[in-house]
């Protein structure tokens, strides 16, 4: 069985590479997308089963790109799950997130890089 493909879409550099790191060591195939455009792209040629979006990135929000996926039909061949990473832990950002249909949203602050890594293999 092939490798479960992520887009990480982070510009965070340290957070990027961190889980780009712990991710491919947990046998994940991980990609990097730093701004929207970037994401748009990529994830159109890579054709992830997972997208982490940031929600605070450049170009284009993560909540622009959730919405982007989930609804412009140029991206209906994208069937990822969609998780929102943020350090926002607002309940307003999260009643979006939960509009926009997320699959997942998580504050970075609040979980290990082992547990997102749990997170993403329990989305199987």
């Amino acid at each position: 069985m092939a490798a479960q493909k992520i887009l990480l879409i982070e510009d965070d550099r340290f957070i990027r590479d961190m889980y780009t790191t712990v991710l491919s060591k947990a046998g994940f195939d991980v990609k990097v997308a730093i701004n929207g455009s970037d994401a748009l792209a990529k994830a159109q040629a890579f054709s992830p089963d997972v997208l982490l979006i940031d929600i605070m990135i450049p170009e284009k929000s993560g909540l622009e790109l959730l919405k982007i996926f989930r609804n412009d039909p140029k991206y209906n061949s994208i069937n990822a799950k969609m998780i929102i990473l943020t350090n926002i832990s607002a309940d307003d950002t999260a009643e979006q997130v939960k509009a926009l249909k997320a699959d997942g949203y998580i504050v970075k602050a609040d979980i290990m890089p082992s547990e997102l890594v749990e997170r993403i293999k329990s989305l199987a």
